[in-house]
């Protein structure tokens, strides 16, 4: 017999609410999405009209007024408000999913770490990218040998956006934490972590470069990781001309890979994940394998890009409610990469690197 679905609430119905959680909860199986909280009418409706049987609520107070109604909460929510919004939820007794980052500082998610463990209850961080395609396919290689020992890891996360767009994901605000370096920093510095493991020292160089722009939006992290690999990871809205996405040096061999996982773009122009060829990549794009001569004239192997997969996050938060299976992204592991961002946000200050 089916199992009844898990009633989710999700608190925020912006980019990360409307884009990317309310689509993967709603092609989850085992999972409903019950509640979307958002007091902007412009959104509600938004809501409603993507999600006809979706109940809506104007504050996360209604929403936690009515915990015994939910099984799951998710909060797509601005950056200043996960820490009390999570730690009301967990208060409430419910499970929680909260998008990265977790919190401003490592302090703050990991009380939230023991909160979520004196409740008993899931405390996961939505770590999207973990997902992406070109990460599978780089997991991969690296675990089965096929670069040899790595050496150096780079990675780029840039954009071109000449133009600030303001809202709080740009204030200079610390309040907000906004910027770069959480935003689309704490993707490529998870990435790092999970591949490569602890980090012992930390250089970053953080600059403002757009005319008017108040937070960081040009920022470059060196890592040195415990196991001696080198992280060079650059995040960017200043960026003219495009890096490849990652470039791995390795004793055997390298792999670059250029170009963006699909997922995002085809969420936003309204793509639902169980599409035939969700995640699929054209050939042109795959990356390529080899040494001694760049990609870029033809050196090298193409190596196929495995499917991205952002489904799979919300299915490992499934089976951890109802099977005690492995949390997906823990918010100790969440912890970890503020430790790195937040010595990053110091090394850049003060021109100096930061052990760890």
């Amino acid at each position: 017999m089916t199992a009844t679905p898990l009633r989710v609430g999700l608190v925020g119905y912006g980019l990360a609410g409307s884009v990317f959680h309310a689509p993967l909860i709603a092609a989850t199986e085992g999972l409903a999405l019950d509640t979307v909280v958002t007091s902007n009418p412009q959104r509600q409706e938004q809501a409603r009209a993507e999600f006809p049987d979706v109940r809506l609520a104007a504050g996360p107070d209604e929403l936690f007024a009515r915990a015994g109604e939910l099984d799951l909460v998710v909060l797509a929510s601005p950056n200043k408000t996960h820490v009390p919004l999570a730690a009301a939820a967990l208060n409430a007794g419910l499970p929680v999913v909260v998008d990265k980052p977790i919190a401003g500082t490592a302090a703050e998610a990991r009380d939230l770490a023991a909160l979520a463990d004196e409740r008993g209850l899931l405390l996961s961080v939505f770590q999207n990218r973990r997902w992406d395609n070109d990460f599978l396919t780089l997991r991969r290689l690296v675990a089965e040998g096929e670069l040899g020992d790595v050496w150096r890891f780079e990675s780029r996360f840039e954009r071109w956006r000449p133009q600030p767009k303001g809202g709080w994901r740009e204030s200079g605000d610390p309040a907000e934490i906004g910027g770069l370096l959480y935003d689309l920093g704490s993707h490529v510095v998870d990435q790092a972590l999970v591949l490569f493991g602890p980090v012992t020292q930390v250089y970053a160089e953080s600059v403002v470069r757009r005319a008017g722009a108040e937070a960081d939006d040009d920022t470059f992290i060196a890592l040195t990781h415990a196991g001696g690999v080198r992280s060079h990871l650059h995040v960017s809205a200043t960026a003219a001309q495009l890096g490849p996405r990652f470039r791995v040096l390795g004793s055997r061999a390298g792999y670059v890979k250029y170009g963006l996982d699909p997922q995002e773009a085809a969420l936003r122009e309204g793509t639902r994940p169980g599409t035939d060829g969700w995640g699929v990549e054209d050939e042109a794009l795959w990356g390529r394998v080899g040494s001694g001569e760049s990609p870029l004239t033809g050196g090298g192997r193409p190596v196929p890009t495995l499917p991205g997969d952002y489904p799979a996050y919300y299915a490992a938060v499934t089976a951890a409610l109802r099977d005690g299976a492995p949390n997906p992204v823990t918010a100790q592991e969440a912890a970890a990469a503020l430790d790195v961002l937040e010595a990053a946000r110091r090394s850049a200050r003060d021109g100096v690197a930061v052990p760890l």
